[in-house]
């Protein structure tokens, strides 16, 4: 008999997401036993699910069983999961999408359109992400206000990598260990939707050897999509400021997502992006040279 495929990242993060559950704020009665081990039991969930204990033992220990959208959608409220965490639950147990996804999955390009919506822009920071979190392209101002990715080597163009591994992110970031955290969360969240993606397996080997946070924070098994939020710097040039941002994806090209940063008008983080946009301004073009004709006699 050939071996049993085991689910083992469906199995983390289900015993992960089981452990940080408050029984207490659960909906269960209190049985008077002693708790072992934070969270919630096994059987536990099964029963806040609707599902017999064994099945939902064999689904948490990676066994090859595909609940219905039903269950999953059980499950998922007996976890007490966000948005992302289903999406998560839903990328992790149905491996027959991702197969397609992976299947149709080519080299990543910006279309040209895109690359005018960022010149368009250019008065506001943005960023284009793709998969992985590898940086697809930015305008000025992003590169103003975060680095200059373009000066990067194309395989280190990522923003998980960048976060994590670069000196100046960790001094530009105010809350660095909250902005480097979410950045792994969003990447766990990435490797749910494509578990096999090689160059995702090379990302995260790379970010294990280099980076001491990482691994603590890869092996809670938490995941977060980056939908919007507020990101506090202590710029080198303007000093402190405050930008929200809010992501975007093109219709057509869900791999692809846009961040636009912005900043609340007459505030002081708008005077700084203000005036970083005027310090790194290109230089205008000369005027057309033009030869005075002379009169000949």
């Amino acid at each position: 008999m050939g071996s049993v495929a085991i689910n083992r990242e469906l199995a983390d993060f289900l015993r992960r997401a089981r452990a940080v559950v408050d029984p207490s704020k659960a909906g269960l009665p209190p049985d008077g036993r002693v708790r072992r081990v934070p969270g919630l039991r096994r059987e536990e969930v099964a029963r806040l699910a609707g599902v017999s204990a064994d099945y939902y033992a064999r689904l948490e220990q990676g066994r090859p069983i595909t609940p219905s959208p039903a269950v999953v959608e059980a499950i998922g409220r007996a976890l007490e999961l966000d948005a992302a965490g289903r999406a998560h639950l839903d990328d992790l147990i149905g491996p027959s999408s991702a197969t397609t996804r992976r299947k149709s999955r080519g080299v990543q390009r910006v279309r040209p359109g895109l690359y005018q919506l960022l010149d368009a822009l250019d008065g506001e920071p943005v960023l284009v992400l793709g998969r992985r979190t590898d940086i697809l392209a930015a305008n000025r101002m992003a590169k103003a206000l975060f680095a200059d990715f373009d000066r990067m080597p194309a395989p280190r163009r990522n923003y998980a990598r960048w976060m994590l591994l670069d000196q100046d992110a960790r001094s530009l970031f105010v809350d660095w260990p909250d902005q480097a955290r979410a950045a792994v969360e969003s990447l766990r969240f990435e490797v749910g939707r494509d578990p096999d993606d090689r160059a995702t397996a090379e990302l995260i080997a790379d970010l294990r050897e280099h980076s001491p946070e990482f691994g603590q924070w890869w092996e809670q098994h938490r995941v977060h999509q980056r939908t919007h939020g507020s990101k506090h710097l202590h710029h080198p040039l303007v000093g402190e400021l405050t930008v929200e941002y809010e992501s975007l994806t093109p219709p057509g090209d869900p791999d692809t997502t846009l961040y636009v940063y912005t900043t609340e008008p007459e505030s002081p983080s708008r005077k700084a992006i203000n005036l970083l946009a005027s310090w790194t301004a290109p230089s205008p073009a000369p005027p057309p040279s033009t030869e005075r004709n002379e009169e000949r006699e």
